[in-house]
């Protein structure tokens, strides 16, 4: 909280908008400033289903579509002498189905006419209850933009009977095409910009979630790193809830990101276990959807939902990269489990610690974490070949931080096992 009585979020943040208030209209008011006065920006609104798209082609709202059909969302220019533009959306009469808002703000034909984010200053959003006239929250963004041409701000989204807001930031190319396509929405191209169209850079969510691991990557000094990426997941029986939710999927598709860009090949290895475990198919971007249902909870081969036993999904881990696949190219392994993991695993890590594994352990939920948390503090080992972080709701932890944590270790790791001639120095 600053001195004007409204919250400074962080790019990652993610907080509750009408919990404890008494909300019924809020307007989101966005703010920039060009370097150039032939430079056209502008902010838009995506009502978005819980499949996260654009169900109608109304549900869009810009200067070109300034109200939601049923008048829940609208859009303003020229907000006021502060902000450049406004979406303003009533609470209580959006519909059901629309359990999320995306804010982006474009650059409008900015790869045509060579205009970049980095032309751009002073981005902000604030959100304003409009009954009031208070500024709750503000953000401010964009200070390490360059040639992106399309930025989504943040996400006003349902959680339970409350409304949350999640400041993302995140910039990227393709401009308002990119944009629509990306929240399920076609758009009509005339044939003499077809052509172009179909090279512009179309993202979808996992090229987002590449984009994110990519400047990840790039601040934690990793882009030169080949990597083989696995991930082992918890399936007892405490796990079942986030399996039919949508959970683990979620989970694998956001892992498969860090794959997809710092994999040898590509693809994300996957294992289960409980008191038994199962060795999956290897998950890629073109057969990552419904992996869990299809590829899990379908397969009644697979052992589920009983008690724990790590070691022996571990050494089938360590089989699989130290004898069948025998290479001195480093491995990184995700390890998800919500808790109760049994003391054997310390020696299984202790052992490997020669190989070229190294386990990032993340904890979810309100469990005893306790033997993973010691992991940092096992002495004798010729590396510190292990990691754990502890996320109450992973379902809340926004990509960014997500993939800053998940490879913080990493690169210590590198460094000493490199030292100590277990990995070859590139």
């Amino acid at each position: 909280m600053n001195g004007a009585g409204y919250m400074l979020l962080l790019k990652g943040q993610k907080i509750d908008v009408t919990k404890g208030r008494a909300l019924t209209t809020i307007s989101l008011r966005f703010g920039w400033t060009t370097s150039q006065s032939s430079m056209s920006i502008d902010a838009a609104a995506f009502l978005l289903s819980d499949q996260n798209r654009c169900e109608r082609d109304e549900d869009f709202i810009f200067y070109g579509n300034p109200m939601a059909r049923d008048g829940s969302v609208s859009h303003a220019g020229n907000a006021n002498s502060l902000d450049k533009e406004a979406v303003t959306i009533s609470l209580n009469r959006l519909p059901q189905h629309t359990s999320k808002i995306a804010f982006t703000v474009t650059i409008h034909e900015g790869e045509r006419n060579g205009f970049f984010m980095q032309d751009v200053s002073g981005l902000y959003v604030r959100l304003i209850n409009d009954s009031t006239g208070d500024e709750l929250f503000r953000f401010d963004y964009g200070a390490e933009f360059t040639k992106e041409t399309a930025v989504v701000v943040g996400e006003l989204y349902r959680y339970n009977d409350d409304w949350k807001f999640n400041a993302i930031g995140g910039g990227f190319f393709g401009g308002l095409e990119a944009l629509c396509t990306s929240f399920g929405l076609e758009i009509e191209a005339d044939p003499s910009e077809a052509a172009a169209a179909v090279e512009e850079a179309v993202l979808t969510p996992i090229d987002l979630r590449k984009k994110l691991v990519q400047i990840t990557l790039e601040k934690k000094k990793l882009t030169n790193v080949t990597a083989r990426v696995g991930i082992v997941l918890d399936i007892t029986g405490s796990m079942l809830p986030l399996y039919k939710n949508g959970t683990v999927q979620e989970v694998v598709e956001r892992i498969l990101a860090v794959a997809s860009k710092f994999d040898d090949n590509g693809t994300l290895d996957v294992w289960v276990y409980d008191t038994h475990f199962s060795r999956l198919p290897s998950v890629t971007e073109q057969d990552f959807g419904n992996y869990v249902q299809n590829q899990i909870m379908n397969n009644d081969a697979i052992h589920k939902f009983s008690r724990n036993n790590e070691p022996p999904v571990m050494e089938d881990v360590i089989r699989k990269y130290t004898v069948e696949e025998d290479s001195e190219t480093p491995v990184f392994i995700i390890f998800i489990n919500d808790g109760g993991v049994v003391k054997p695993i310390k020696k299984v890590i202790f052992n490997a610690a020669v190989q070229p594994i190294f386990w990032q352990f993340v904890g979810i939920g309100h469990s005893d974490f306790e033997v993973l948390r010691q992991l940092d503090k096992m002495e004798g080992r010729i590396v510190d070949n292990a990691n754990f972080i502890h996320l109450d709701d992973i379902a809340e932890v926004s990509d960014e931080i997500l993939y800053d944590q998940l490879l913080n270790e990493f690169p210590s790791w590198l460094k000493a096992a490199k030292e100590k001639r277990i990995i070859r120095s590139s």
